[in-house]
């Protein structure tokens, strides 16, 4: 290709790896050539440059995804070029917010990254169509049966019963026994073992085979019990279904299990919101402090962790903490309280279904729904904070 496309083009190389390749693909450019060692200035100092090309190997991914997001803020924004396989969500979603991006399979070609380069890079070029923007919602207990499964069931129907036309999934990664299905009377059509063998073929079209829609109102992803599922299940496959997802869908609920998967820290780096629900026991909270703390340290410039408190009831039925208790015992200020009402939720389990359809007037379904309306309004001011 005629180095006329790239004349004087300011290119920002990030990966060592890839500057010989990327020099010869754009002769004509001035390049600039940034390391591992360089990701952190980057993020706080947007590169001002006309093309951005990223190896996906260079630094760890969290790292790499708040580069993009500063990148992100830019002005003007420079055009985006990852070069990289099986990428994490948490990179995929952070490239998602570039007007102008694309990706290119590792190993490319000179011809290929030549060819997608000039693309971008076409004075009057069409600016790519704006990607579905979506809001991936991770829930999680501190222990077990905090209730985990329960709060993100009631958030999904929330969500769902909102009347938007927004679409809302409920993704069961409890891929061993999970419980989604049998609280909502449902099939369990998520068959993420058999996709593993071809990751790359989960797309829209198996993204639907794979959901059912549940009486709240929402589309249901959970995998048949297997007590091996985790040792089937490739991390390719579960990252590429939430990247199909976030195409598909406008709001999505995921009910993370406790113990970590190789796949749990890339899951979390591309969570809008991560939400730890605790029970009111001391080594609920204090697992709910841990847990949160070592999110906090291993992504330190992604979503914090909230606190929801469930199954808050009097005091004067049992010894249980105070709200102030269970913030002192948790080192931080609680997000949500979610009042107990085992009546309404054992109802619900028994009979298949969401809290809100058998028992609408459960205090539940009205914490759920405040808990609801405070994510929204304030991921949107963070959003804009973000912004300004």
């Amino acid at each position: 290709m005629s180095s006329a496309a790239f004349n004087q083009r300011r290119v920002l190389v990030v990966g060592q790896r890839i500057a010989a390749l990327v020099e010869q693909a754009l002769a004509g450019a001035q390049f600039d050539v940034a390391g591992a060692d360089g990701l952190d200035a980057l993020t706080r100092q947007p590169p001002s440059a006309d093309l951005v090309i990223i190896d996906s190997s260079t630094g760890d991914p969290t790292r790499l995804a708040a580069m993009i997001g500063a990148i992100a803020q830019a002005t003007p924004q420079p055009a985006a070029i990852l070069v990289g396989a099986h990428l994490p969500a948490g990179l995929a979603r952070a490239l998602m917010k570039l007007r102008r991006s694309d990706v290119l399979d590792q190993p490319t070609t000179v011809a290929d990254l030549a060819r997608c380069a000039a693309t971008l890079l076409a004075d009057g070029a069409v600016v790519m169509e704006q990607v579905h923007a979506s809001q991936c919602w991770t829930v999680t207990g501190a222990v077990g049966g905090a209730g985990g499964t329960t709060v993100a069931i009631e958030l999904a129907t929330t969500l769902a019963s909102r009347k938007l036309g927004d679409r809302v999934a409920l993704i069961d990664l409890n891929l061993a026994d999970g419980a989604a299905s049998s609280y909502l009377g449902s099939a369990a059509n998520m068959h993420l073992a058999d996709a593993s063998a071809s990751p790359e073929r989960i797309d829209s079209n198996l993204l639907d085979a794979f959901s059912v829609r549940v009486s709240g109102g929402f589309d249901l992803f959970a995998c048949p019990r297997d007590p091996l599922a985790f040792t089937k299940v490739s991390s390719h496959a579960v990252l590429r279904l939430l990247e199909v997802a976030c195409q598909a869908y406008d709001w999505i609920v995921v009910d993370l299990p406790r113990g970590r998967q190789a796949w749990t820290m890339d899951l979390l780096a591309g969570s809008d919101q991560i939400l730890v629900v605790s029970e009111l026991t001391v080594p609920a909270l204090l697992a709910a402090r841990a847990l949160s703390s070592e999110i906090e340290t291993e992504l330190p410039d992604q979503a914090h962790p909230r606190v929801l408190l469930n199954r808050m009831a009097g005091r004067m039925f049992g010894p249980a903490p105070s709200r102030g208790e269970a913030e002192k015992a948790l080192g931080r200020k609680v997000d949500g309280v979610i009042t107990s009402d085992w009546e309404a939720a054992a109802c619900s389990a028994n009979l298949g279904g969401p809290i809100s359809q058998h028992r609408p007037r459960s205090k539940i379904v009205k914490d759920i729904a405040a808990i609801v309306e405070q994510l929204i309004t304030g991921g949107a001011a963070e959003a804009r904070g973000r912004a300004a």
